[in-house]
């Protein structure tokens, strides 16, 4: 009796005390397989690359035998290149652009398109003076200037105007700027929008191409509406402009179709369509003065629009 009572004494247990005892189980347990869980993975051993031994013995190779030539075809061969070859574009030679002859210009490398547009700069007055210069005519690219930099040598100057008696006193030398000649802005080409003061390439571009659109100017101040052209840059060129009105495209307000007219830029698709519609309403204009009958003309885009409009 007192062997059993000695056993149920120490091994027998209430449910509270088995649960407590479970519990203590289960805290030891994850005590000891938590640090085995959390310890990072070993990282995978990436075997070295030695491809770049194999390359440095086969140069130290070709380096030692100096009677073979290197295999292009071998991957480990490098052509050292550290600038841009220019050999296909042109032969490179010293040369003035304010006297170079176009067979000068084409042995260079220069398009022929290029080189008509400089001779004609050069024919209207217009004048290198520097190196840069040849930055501003159309058609140069900038890897063309790039190439031809370098080789630029300006040595013919203007010749110098007549100074007055006091100029000649001080023993002052200067080149004087270039004689501007008027431009007939409806014939001109971009070569000679260039030659005036403050216009480059692309506002001589931007010129003409209104122009085409337009169908000729009917007067000089149009030239102030070309996108881009600044204000002061006109008044600077507005005496040298003249124009021929005699050659501005029109159209016919009695046939021309929307199509035809909404291509102008004072026309437009709405006033293309005011005018077809209210000739299909009205039949044949008999006058333009007609068109002011029609709400979106008002007077002011009237006496723009009439110079291209005819019966």
């Amino acid at each position: 009796m007192k062997w059993k009572e000695f056993l149920r004494g120490y091994f027998v247990f209430t449910r509270k005390e088995r649960i407590g005892l479970l519990i203590v189980i289960i805290v030891i347990i994850g005590i000891w397989i938590f640090p085995k869980l959390s310890r990072p993975l070993a990282p995978q051993t990436i075997p070295p690359d030695t491809s770049w031994v194999h390359a440095a013995e086969k140069l130290m190779t070709l380096s030692d035998d100096s009677n073979d030539q290197p295999d292009t075809n071998d991957l480990a061969y490098i052509r050292p290149s550290s600038q841009p070859s220019f050999a296909s574009k042109g032969q490179l030679f010293d040369f003035d652009p304010n006297t170079l002859s176009a067979g000068g210009w084409k042995k260079l490398g220069i398009r022929e398109k290029t080189i008509s547009t400089i001779q004609n700069y050069l024919k209207k007055g217009g004048h290198f003076s520097e190196a840069e210069d040849l930055k501003k005519i159309y058609g140069v690219r900038p890897d063309d200037y790039v190439r031809l930099k370098p080789y630029i040598r300006i040595t013919s100057t203007r010749a110098e105007s007549p100074g007055d008696k006091q100029s000649e006193s001080r023993k002052e030398t200067f080149t004087t700027k270039p004689r501007l000649v008027v431009v007939d802005i409806n014939t001109a080409d971009t070569a000679a929008f260039i030659a005036l003061p403050g216009i480059g390439s692309k506002l001589a571009s931007r010129i003409v191409n209104f122009r085409d659109k337009l169908g000729g100017f009917y007067s000089a101040d149009q030239i102030a509406e070309t996108y881009g052209l600044p204000d002061s840059v006109f008044l600077k060129i507005k005496p040298f402009l003249k124009v021929e009105a005699s050659i501005v495209r029109k159209f016919n307000i009695n046939t021309a179709t929307k199509e035809e007219m909404k291509s102008h830029p004072y026309l437009k698709w709405n006033l293309a369509n005011a005018i077809v519609e209210y000739r299909n309403q009205h039949g044949a204009f008999s006058s333009l003065e007609d068109l002011k009958k029609i709400s979106l003309i008002t007077t002011d885009i009237f006496d723009k629009v009439k110079f291209y409009l005819a019966l």
